[in-house]
Parts: structure tokens; C-alpha cells; sequence
């Protein structure tokens, strides 16, 4: 096989695993958007509070230390203690679920019967307060994510497919990182599916997005269904935050990363969660592709910033719910 067929295999695999953290992020929208028809802009300012808690946690770094020292003159920053982090992991994910409850009893139950576009002017709001707490808790500083993650290029599958290309070819260059994270996102899309399909909340989560008022005519709480789908969407934000936060550390740019959430959602629909997975594969692939055959050679490089809006807005026009989204029936 010729070196120049094997890198574009090399760079195939790498557009795969990027496009499983970005389906990571868009797990949440869908969720979300699934069960209550709520675009939550605020997703990936979730994400960046959950990998800030999780760092936070793990430091023993006490809450809003910065105001408490300005406000009484005191030099308190931490407890004098560490965290495990499988502990810290499982404290992080209860202030999530804690989050997704306080979201629902002061701002969504509220505004039941609100049109779409003030529900997600709310999570516009919502967005940007969490960032503030996120800051007066943690800090402003980029932190470390210390979880033992693997990281850097896999040597065993270097010098395994060092020889498939002759002396031109070095071996196949894949992140443990995102090998880590392929593993982890395959598990969370099967542990949601198996949620959605064979447990009484799942179903109810699956009644309440198809019919509101149906749904609350046979008993179910919408109330409940919201707070856990919060809750579903807190976790896939903790995991999401988890990976990026150790891929290229906790810092307040990792909110961005809802941004390239959107042509996965665009792509792959907003109610479907396999179509989350698909999209993201796309769009990583896509724009991994167009980079290296056609942007570094003729555009000077950096398309991978804005291909995949492009490539999403080409869908738009032929597919506009998605691949697998909910097919648009009006009555003409």
C-alpha cells in the first residue's frame, strides 16, 4: 500500500474519533431538545462548569474563595485536603443533578406554554449566569485535569502499521485520549439507548416528547421527566467536559465547544441520539478530509473552522430536519 492511501486512512481514524467529542456535546442538545423542545444554548457552558467543579473537587478548592477573601480579608483558597477521582467524578455529577432540579423549580416550571423562543432566550440567560457562578467558585485561571487519562500518540499502534507503508510510512499516529473517549461515548449512546427503550422513565422521557399534554393525561410528571432529562444532559456535559478538559485544559474557551455541536445537530437531527453519534462522525471525518486534500493544499489551511458549516448548510437544503430527524408533515 502506498504511504499517501495509508495517511489518508490515518487521517480517516482521527476525523472519526474527533467526531465522537463533538457527538459527545450534542448528546446534550438532543436530550434536552427532545424531551421538552428546548434548544439549551447553555450546554457547553455546562460542560465548562462540570469540568471546573470536577478540578475544583479534586483540589479540595474552597467555593467562591476569591469573593470570600475580598468581602473578609481572609487568605482561604483551600481545605487541606484531595479528592479521589472516582469521589470527586460521582460529588461532580450530584451538584449536575442538583443544577438540573434548581434549572426546573425557579426557571422552567415558570414558563409551561411559553413559545419556543422565550424558553431558549431563558437558556441564553442561564448560559451566562452559570458562567458567572462557574467563575466566583472556581476562578477565572486554566486549571489542569489530572484523571490519568492516557495521553499522546499510541506507540503499540505506531509500530504495528509502521510497515504497512515501506520506509515512507512511519505508522499510524492515533491520540490514546480519543481512543479513550470513542470507548466512553459508544458506552454512554448504548446506556442512554437502553435507557430510553427498556425502563419506565425512559419511556415516560420518550411519551413526554412526543405529546405534552397527552403525556400528562395518563399520570406522567412533566415536571420529574424534565428534571431528569436536566440531569441526563448534566451527565453527557460532566463526560463531554471531562475529555475536552484533558485534552486542552479547563479553561473558559471550552464553553465554545457547543459551537461545534451545531452542523452535528443540523446533520444528524435534533431528536436523535444515534443521530448525534452519526452526525459527529460525519462532520469529523468531513472536515478532516477536506483539510487534507484540499485545504492545506490549495486554501492555505484552517478550513476545519468553517467546513463544517458549510457542509451542514448543503444538508439544510436538501434534508432540513436531519438524517435522522422527525420527517416535516404539514397539512397544505
Amino acid at each position: 500500500m502506498s504511504a499517501d492511501f495509508l495517511y489518508g486512512i490515518e487521517v480517516i481514524i482521527n476525523g472519526l474519533m474527533a467526531g465522537v467529542l463533538y457527538a459527545l456535546v450534542a448528546l446534550g442538545f438532543v436530550l434536552i431538545f427532545k424531551a421538552s423542545g428546548i434548544f439549551n444554548y447553555a450546554q457547553g457552558v455546562m460542560a465548562l462548569f462540570a469540568a471546573l467543579t470536577l478540578v475544583g473537587v479534586m483540589e479540595g478548592q474552597v467555593p467562591f474563595s476569591h469573593l470570600i477573601n475580598a468581602v473578609f480579608g481572609t487568605e482561604i483558597h483551600h481545605f487541606g485536603w484531595e479528592v479521589p477521582a472516582l469521589l470527586a467524578i460521582l460529588l461532580t455529577l450530584c451538584i449536575m443533578i442538583a443544577f438540573a432540579w434548581a434549572v426546573q423549580y425557579f426557571v422552567f416550571r415558570h414558563l409551561v406554554g411559553q413559545e419556543p423562543i422565550i424558553l431558549f432566550m431563558a437558556t441564553i440567560g442561564l448560559a451566562y449566569f452559570l458562567e458567572g457562578v462557574g467563575d466566583l467558585m472556581w476562578g477565572s485561571d486554566i486549571k489542569t485535569l489530572a484523571l490519568g487519562l492516557p495521553q499522546g500518540g499510541s506507540m503499540a499502534v505506531e509500530e504495528w502499521t509502521a510497515g504497512l507503508g515501506g520506509d515512507d510510512f512511519y505508522g499510524f499516529f492515533i491520540d490514546k485520549l480519543d481512543m479513550v473517549a470513542t470507548v466512553v461515548a459508544l458506552l454512554l449512546v448504548a446506556g442512554l439507548v437502553g435507557f430510553a427503550q427498556y425502563t419506565k422513565q425512559g419511556r415516560a422521557m420518550r411519551a413526554v416528547a412526543d405529546d405534552h399534554q397527552a403525556a400528562l393525561s395518563v399520570g406522567i410528571s412533566l415536571n420529574f421527566i424534565w428534571v431528569l432529562v436536566w440531569s441526563l444532559a448534566g451527565l453527557v456535559a460532566l463526560v463531554a467536559g471531562v475529555m475536552w478538559g484533558a485534552k486542552s485544559g479547563v479553561q473558559f474557551s471550552l464553553s465554545l465547544i457547543a459551537l461545534k455541536a451545531l452542523p452535528v445537530l443540523m446533520l444528524g437531527g435534533f431528536t436523535s441520539i444515534p443521530g448525534a453519534i452519526v452526525g459527529g462522525l460525519i462532520i469529523g471525518v468531513g472536515e478532516k478530509l477536506f483539510e487534507y486534500t484540499i485545504g492545506a493544499p490549495f486554501l492555505g489551511g484552517a478550513t476545519e473552522n468553517w467546513f463544517a458549516y458549510m457542509l451542514a448548510l448543503i444538508f439544510l437544503v436538501f434534508r432540513p430536519q436531519g438524517l435522522f430527524g422527525e420527517r416535516i408533515i404539514e397539512r397544505v
